[in-house]
């Protein structure tokens, strides 16, 4: 595996539903191949998830950071990091 860790790539299998309609992996390759196809980030933290989001030019600035948390592209991982996929 690559950038992403097993237990990302676990989550991501998890709570795809969160973010698609329908399942858009169902291995932990294609669950990878997916989140480099669509440059997926891990960042450390909630002010790294509003500083990427901003960049990528969302309006974040006015959501709190439960908000944040529970936006549909932003998947918390057991480690604490958050991985964000802009679908």
């Amino acid at each position: 595996m690559g950038e992403y860790t097993e237990e990302c790539l676990l989550t991501f299998l998890e709570k795809q539903g969160q973010l698609f309609d329908e399942p858009v992996a169902e291995t932990l390759e294609e669950a990878e191949a997916f989140l480099e196809d669509c440059m997926a980030v891990v960042v450390n933290s909630l002010g790294e998830v509003r500083q990427y989001l901003e960049e990528s030019g969302a309006d974040v600035e006015e959501m709190s950071d439960q908000e944040l948390e529970d936006a549909s592209e932003v998947f918390a991982l057991p480690d604490g990091s958050y991985l964000v996929v802009e679908g």
